[in-house]
């Protein structure tokens, strides 16, 4: 088997870290890069090359990278950016863009979003469209597109909320049907593709979970899992949204795309573009994903 080597932004992220140990076990070489190095240590311990970089540190980024057969691109969420977001999204995409051109890596494997294909209306997602465009506009780059759902984990931000109101509330309609996806599955996926490397040209993958999920079935699930059978499920209203969000740590800016993003989602106007077949789900229910979180970590 072919030896190759591997940048992997964002391997200390539930996706990145799934994707390095699998390529560390099939014996490739990876360039793991976090902001945590307590966090990288788990890697470089199964012999991972680690280094800690800050995202936004363009020279830091750009030496790391080099000599890479293929890069993995995210633009880490960042809840807490006090300033643009679109900004902040377009200042890493654009130093993640101009590593890879420079150091000519010739695979991208960018984990991107359902509805990325919209240029508005989509919040954050929108960051990930204007990505998919810069790294498609890279010369002779073999690009993937990643695109998938609403990770599971989504839920454990409400956790905290959960132990002191007794309902799970968000911003998404109750009867609103979601592929739920489990952010392990999508490292796993990412391995696949990164293995193989049989991708070629600019191509979009849409990903998602096995089996579709409202809101108020997911209540009822990790309220049986925490002893709270009786768990409701409540949206926020979107005049009401800010101000709770930013009381619970989330800046101002960045929530204003979440709603945006939201009200879409209500719309039914984020969807995969591509037939979702076997092959595009992932293996991870809801119910196995809610049965192996330790809670008592969020008391």
């Amino acid at each position: 088997m072919e030896k190759r080597v591997y940048t992997i932004v964002g391997a200390t992220g539930n996706i990145g870290h799934v994707l390095a140990r699998g390529l560390l076990k099939r014996g490739h070489k990876v360039k793991a890069i976090g902001r945590n190095p307590k966090k990288l240590k788990t890697l470089q311990e199964q012999g991972a090359e680690c280094i800690t970089c800050e995202i936004t540190d363009k020279a830091l980024l750009l030496k790391a990278s080099q000599g890479s057969d293929a890069l993995f691109s995210l633009i880490p969420p960042n809840p807490i950016e006090p300033g643009d977001y679109s900004a902040y999204q377009d200042k890493v995409g654009a130093i993640i863009a101009e590593s890879v051109q420079k150091n000519q890596i010739p695979y991208v494997l960018d984990l991107s979003s359902v509805g990325a294909e919209l240029p508005d209306y989509t919040g954050p997602i929108k960051g990930l469209h204007r990505h998919e465009i810069r790294l498609n506009s890279i010369p002779n780059l073999n690009v993937l597109h990643l695109r998938a759902g609403f990770f599971m984990e989504n839920l454990l931000m409400a956790v905290p909320a959960i132990k002191k109101l007794h309902v799970l509330a968000m911003l998404l309609r109750k009867d609103l049907s979601i592929p739920m996806i489990a952010t392990k599955d999508i490292g796993e996926k990412a391995f696949e593709f990164l293995d193989k490397l049989n991708f070629s040209g600019q191509q979009i993958f849409d990903f998602e979970g096995p089996k579709s999920y409202t809101l108020v079935d997911a209540a009822k699930i990790i309220g049986k899992k925490i002893g709270k059978p009786d768990l409701s499920y409540e949206q926020i209203p979107y005049d009401k949204a800010e101000a709770i969000l930013v009381a619970a740590g989330l800046s101002s800016n960045f929530v204003k795309t979440l709603i945006e993003m939201d009200k879409t989602f209500n719309e039914n106007k984020i969807k995969p573009t591509q037939k979702m077949t076997a092959e595009h789900k992932g293996k991870t229910t809801l119910e196995m994903f809610i049965d192996e979180i330790d809670f008592k970590k969020f008391d």
